[in-house]
């Protein structure tokens, strides 16, 4: 028998640990993972490229050319990309061309994966709707900034502490309060709070819940 491609769903706000755990649940599952953030930025990054005349009609061309492997590029993740990404998430002429990208990967994952995991904003709440598991994984913002402020100085980057929470800040508010898909918990979305958990631990409750229905899921 054909076992049933399952679909997670996991929102949060930025370094609350969503991406570490989808990636650990798709290693652990076999499932196909994409972070939807880096879809506007791989866009983003095209638009400095680039500089169109016409940004729509230039983004509507090189969407149908996005494949996860061009979302791995550490570029990605570049200050100037990430502002060019979010001002560009607003826009949405951008998501709707973005959405049918999500979707596909959600709902026809290649044949080697058992299902598909999304991390994002609005996974649970506009682009799987009906997805199997959905999670809402959060923590307090000064303990993201000071995950995030770590992050910054593994990589060089010489950042003050108070400018990061200030940035995260701002993040917030402006994923909470968008006109467009904001950043919310879905009434039926398992909330998991990573305060105070370590990335193993966080992993581990979101595999019990997994675990308790996914027999029930496979077997019908």
């Amino acid at each position: 028998m054909k076992l049933k491609k399952i679909k997670i769903g996991i929102d949060s706000p930025v370094a609350a640990g969503a991406g570490t755990i989808s990636k650990m649940l798709a290693m652990h599952y076999n499932l196909l993972y994409c972070d939807t953030g880096k879809i506007y930025r791989y866009l983003a990054k095209k638009l400095i490229q680039n500089k169109p005349k016409n940004k729509i009609l230039y983004l509507k061309k090189i969407s149908k050319k996005i494949n996860l492997v061009k979302l791995k590029n550490k570029s990605l993740l570049n200050d100037d990309v990430a502002l060019i990404a979010s001002q560009i998430a607003k826009d949405l002429k951008v998501r709707k061309l973005v959405v049918k990208f999500q979707k596909n990967l959600a709902y026809n994952p290649p044949e080697k994966y058992k299902g598909s995991v999304l991390d994002g904003r609005d996974i649970n709440s506009k682009i799987i709707k009906d997805a199997d598991f959905k999670f809402y994984i959060t923590a307090s913002v000064k303990v993201r900034a000071k995950r995030r402020f770590k992050e910054y100085k593994k990589m060089g980057k010489n950042v003050k502490f108070a400018d990061v929470l200030k940035s995260m800040k701002k993040r917030d508010k402006e994923d909470r309060t968008r006109k467009h898909s904001r950043l919310k918990k879905t009434k039926d979305s398992y909330l998991i709070n990573t305060t105070n958990l370590s990335i193993k631990s966080s992993f581990l409750k979101v595999k019990k819940i997994v675990d308790r229905k996914l027999n029930k899921i496979w077997k019908k």
